[in-house]
């Protein structure tokens, strides 16, 4: 497996924290496709991993809680046949889901006052657009 898989900075993810669950996985029906399609299932506990700073930690916790059964983090993958692939689709999935996770906060929008002249200008259009609408009417015809 190419590795490590980096969730950001020097951050990656540790492989013996990692746990792997393979499955056949249900596919269409026909002949012989439901016996070679397979499923790999990532466990990585977010609750007890020492691989993350304490901050993303707890950030990771409380942004992936509705995820989360018992602090451990699922991600299945099952697109590809072989089991290779699956198993690096779903690293990768559990590297992004991560890195979005322990994302610092965006900052706060500062508020600012629109131009005095910027608004004064958009009456003066709205008003010139009614009168070049008014002057459609039909009167006087």
């Amino acid at each position: 497996m190419p590795g490590p898989y980096v969730i950001r900075g020097s951050v990656a993810l540790p492989e013996g924290e990692l746990a792997w669950r393979f499955s056949r996985s249900s596919g269409p029906g026909g002949q012989h496709v439901n016996t070679s399609d397979s499923r790999v299932e990532l466990l990585f506990d977010l609750a007890a991993t020492k691989a993350l700073p304490e901050v993303w930690k707890e950030r990771a916790l409380e942004r992936l809680a509705s995820r989360l059964v018992d602090g451990v983090v699922t991600v299945r993958a099952s697109e590809h046949r072989s089991q290779f692939r699956n198993r690096e689709m779903a690293l990768v999935r559990l590297a992004s889901l991560l890195a979005e996770a322990t994302a610092p906060p965006p900052k706060a929008r500062r508020a600012t006052k629109i131009p005095r002249g910027i608004n004064e200008r958009r009456l003066r259009e709205k008003k010139a657009r009614a009168e070049t609408k008014r002057g459609r009417t039909g009167q006087g015809w």
